[in-house]
């Protein structure tokens, strides 16, 4: 079974995915952690997106497909894989579909988390992180007991730039325009299942188990 999840920064995408590992014995598929393997382990793909990432450009279409398709034809991914963070484009999407049907497989569910945006600049905006340790708070789902100070260590709680609201509605924009042909191409081939991720984890968690069936034994 390979499943794509889409949604938007913010969505879940990772807290489901982690779930659904275990309940369907999948593996998980995030583009940039296997970019980083493949430069790590000094394949020539791998070698190829290091060059690129080391002048600071988006690795091509095709590097980054073939990594993808070179994943999947891992043992540990017999049983099939989530991808997240991939396909990113339509021109990724028609040519991770050219390379299944040559591998003789294809994607069988692509599940869409819907998030109205303000919950979405709720969750990322409300994120602080100590200075000192590190810890991760959230102002409103897990704030720390004095405001500002990190309950371990005393430490200073900061808003990280990647967190602020100008960031994050420049990261919803890029989300969108990207993001909406891709649930366009796979609708077309009746494969997007909506989900609304604005509910409690397990909720959105069963509707998915009961959209893609009975997990492993």
């Amino acid at each position: 079974m390979l499943i794509i999840l889409l949604g938007p920064p913010g969505a879940g995408k990772g807290t489901q995915a982690d779930r659904l590992v275990k309940k369907y014995n999948l593996v998980y598929i995030a583009t940039g952690d296997i970019l980083r393997a493949a430069v790590k382990s000094g394949s020539p793909l791998g070698q190829e997106a290091k060059a690129f990432m080391e002048k600071g450009q988006l690795v091509p279409d095709e590097v980054v497909v073939g990594i993808v398709s070179e994943r999947l034809t891992a043992p540990d991914c017999r049983d099939g894989a989530i991808l997240d963070g991939f396909p990113r484009t339509v021109a990724q999407a028609e040519a991770l579909d050219q390379v299944l049907g040559e591998m003789g497989r294809k994607v069988d569910r692509v599940v869409y988390i819907a998030v109205d945006e303000d919950e979405l600049i709720t969750r990322l905006t409300g994120r602080r992180v100590c200075r000192e340790c590190a810890a991760t708070y959230h102002i409103k789902f897990n704030p720390p007991r004095v405001r500002n100070v990190c309950d371990q260590c005393g430490g200073e709680l900061y808003q990280r730039e990647d967190d602020s609201l100008s960031t994050v509605q420049e990261r919803l924009l890029v989300y969108r325009e990207q993001t909406t042909p891709l649930i366009d191409h796979y609708g077309r081939e009746g494969l997007v299942s909506k989900v609304d991720g604005n509910r409690e984890i397990e909720k959105i968690f069963s509707e998915i188990s009961s959209i893609l069936g009975a997990g492993s034994p």
